[in-house]
């Protein structure tokens, strides 16, 4: 009897330990997501130097490697992407006019013919519209610096942000396997296999999707890119990165990827070419994603379903921020194990297969 009270004793305790650190998250959040945003980065690169060090690299070097490897790729998207998108925010300020003005000619008398809607599409209000938002080079500086001045708090956590992150990342990387060391040494000698064997599982589910989802990413972005562009889209180069790398979110990231490409169909082409060769474009991209991609790249034994991961990232992103976005998809992966193992002893024991 003692030693049952023990148990439920401890169970307790473990219980309050665990609901306490879930309020010191949620407390902790801008402070914990640069040591989440370099767990995850670290988890993604430590195959790579592991690699480098079976070259007979110093794990520091190879470390180090990785991170610049990692920031240039990064660097090289950002100047890829912002002139090419200043180029179309340019082209959006000078074709909205005429852009109004062909749909009140061609969409609001359909409108009207189809639905009875009477709707005048207001040019001038919409070009002043535009034109505040995407305003000239130098009245978007201004406008940039002004924010920034205000935004001083905002500023110095970025900047903290883009310090600490390598600095973490780097001593993740360096002392990876001897973090993972410690951490197995701790765990009760009981359940030591229990606990060893379900990492292992969560690992391999976790590895499988996220290393798999950033080929599928890749993948996606030079497809996009590349057709784009065969179709003479002047805007393929951001559309189809950009919807390469929002299709980390299923559904959502393909949606707003195909917006995109329907907008800037409507301001470079005239008639129904544009919106035929996006239709063409992203119908195609969605059956290479579904049937060709994913599955060999991802896997379908993995078990994360798309809805199962839009409802992780919204979930976890209200409840704990940025830093809950960047845990979502982890934690994800160790509720599906967990749910696992729990299904498999629930229709092993005597209450289920009791007639």
């Amino acid at each position: 009897m003692a030693r049952v009270n023990d148990e439920r004793l401890a169970t307790s305790l473990w219980i309050g330990v665990g609901l306490a650190l879930l309020l010191l998250m949620a407390l902790l959040s801008s402070v914990l997501t640069p040591f989440a945003l370099g767990a995850v980065l670290a988890y993604l690169l430590v195959p790579g130097v592991d690699w480098l060090k079976r070259r007979r690299l110093p794990r520091w070097l190879a470390a180090l490697l990785m991170i610049v490897l990692t920031a240039l790729v990064l660097l090289g998207l950002v100047l890829i992407l912002v002139p090419v998108l200043q180029r179309e925010t340019d082209l959006l300020r000078e074709q909205m006019p005429a852009l109004i003005t062909r749909l009140n000619a061609n969409l609001a008398p359909r409108l009207h013919e189809w639905f009875g809607w009477k709707v005048t599409f207001d040019s001038r209000a919409l070009t002043d519209l535009v034109a505040s938002h995407v305003a000239d080079k130098d009245t978007l500086a201004a406008s940039v610096l002004q924010r920034l001045r205000s935004g001083g708090a905002v500023l110095l956590n970025t900047l903290t942000l883009l310090v600490l992150v390598p600095v973490v990342l780097f001593y993740l990387l360096l002392e990876w396997h001897e973090f993972i060391r410690r951490v197995e040494s701790a765990i009760p000698r009981r359940w030591h296999a229990q606990v060893v064997s379900m990492v292992v599982e969560i690992d391999s589910v976790l590895s499988q999707f996220l290393r798999g989802q950033l080929s599928v990413m890749a993948a996606l972005a030079v497809y996009y890119s590349a057709a784009l562009a065969l179709a003479g889209f002047e805007s393929a180069l951001p559309i189809g990165v950009l919807t390469g790398a929002l299709s980390f979110v299923p559904y959502v990231g393909y949606g707003i990827g195909l917006l995109l490409a329907l907008i800037s169909a409507v301001l470079q082409f005239d008639g129904w070419y544009g919106p035929a060769m996006v239709a063409l474009v992203y119908g195609l991209g969605q059956v290479l994603e579904s049937f060709v991609l994913t599955p060999r790249l991802v896997g379908e034994r993995i078990g994360l379903h798309p809805l199962a991961v839009i409802f992780a990232l919204l979930a976890f992103g209200q409840l704990f921020g940025f830093f809950g976005v960047l845990v979502a998809l982890p934690s994800s992966a160790v509720l599906l194990v967990a749910l696992r193992r729990l299904k498999r002893a629930y229709f092993a024991s005597a209450f289920y297969r009791r007639p």
